[in-house]
């Protein structure tokens, strides 16, 4: 295996014959998870942005060479946008008084990024359908990310509203 198709399928995991895009989000829970915790967030951050720009180009190339745009194997863009979606409920987690927000961070964070990047409303869809190349395929999983993100924060408001008034 290259080492784009490596990067390009977060380590493998976009090869798998059953839904490519879940098991590599799936896959990049764990490392963002590690990092988030270890290194910080703003370590997470930055990588977040650098696999961006870094798959931008990498899709590029792997689209030229293969002519088949946004090959179910990538799964990057997963990454990228279960990584923003973790960091902003997490975010949000950690300001909340009451136990497990954290841990119910982690699983929505995940449930609502799998939402918007398999449902695609509005923006999300539009830059599905009409960007080519890297940049459609990393930018719908990266506003996917934010959405989820800010749907978790909103969900764990909720709980605390309700836990707490």
């Amino acid at each position: 295996m290259t080492m784009q198709k490596l990067f390009l399928t977060f380590g493998g995991a976009g090869l798998s014959p059953k839904a490519p895009g879940t098991v590599g989000t799936l896959a990049s829970l764990p490392v963002g998870l590690a990092i988030l915790n270890y290194l910080g967030m703003e370590t997470l951050f930055m990588l977040t942005l650098t696999i961006t720009i870094i798959g931008i180009f990498e899709i590029n190339k792997y689209e030229n060479e293969t002519g088949i745009h946004d090959h179910q194997q990538i799964v990057i863009d997963e990454a990228a946008g279960m990584w923003l979606s973790l960091m902003i409920a997490h975010s949000t987690a950690i300001t909340m008084p009451y136990p497990y927000a954290e841990f119910l961070a982690i699983l929505l964070s995940f449930a609502a990024f799998r939402l918007f990047d398999i449902w695609k409303p509005s923006t999300i869809g539009w830059i599905d359908r009409e960007l080519k190349g890297g940049m459609g395929v990393m930018l719908d999983d990266v506003l996917a990310g934010i959405a989820g993100g800010l749907l978790s924060a909103v969900v764990l408001m909720g709980i605390e509203k309700l836990l707490y008034t």
